[in-house]
């Protein structure tokens, strides 16, 4: 992805507000079912992960976890917010 397209888009994030939270269930298919579903409505969607989803795992791999599950790419992860786009 093009650098100028990226930093439009880190702005676009920048305007939403999280619609999903990740809490210790993890990545559940009801999750990803729902991802999909605002994906397809939004293409650019903000989640939040909660340090209860974590288990060791690291952030930005959770990250790349859910966007290869919703064939999305990873934008950004800053702090616990993920920013997805397809």
């Amino acid at each position: 992805m093009e650098k100028e397209k990226l930093y439009k888009l880190k702005a676009e994030a920048n305007q939403l507000s999280p619609i999903l939270n990740i809490g210790k269930n993890g990545i559940t298919d009801t999750l990803i079912e729902e991802l999909n579903k605002q994906i397809k409505a939004n293409r650019l969607v903000k989640i939040r992960v909660l340090k209860s989803a974590e288990e060791g795992k690291d952030l930005k791999a959770i990250a790349e976890e859910i966007a290869a599950a919703t064939r999305s790419t990873v934008i950004e992860v800053r702090g616990r917010t993920v920013v997805l786009y397809r």
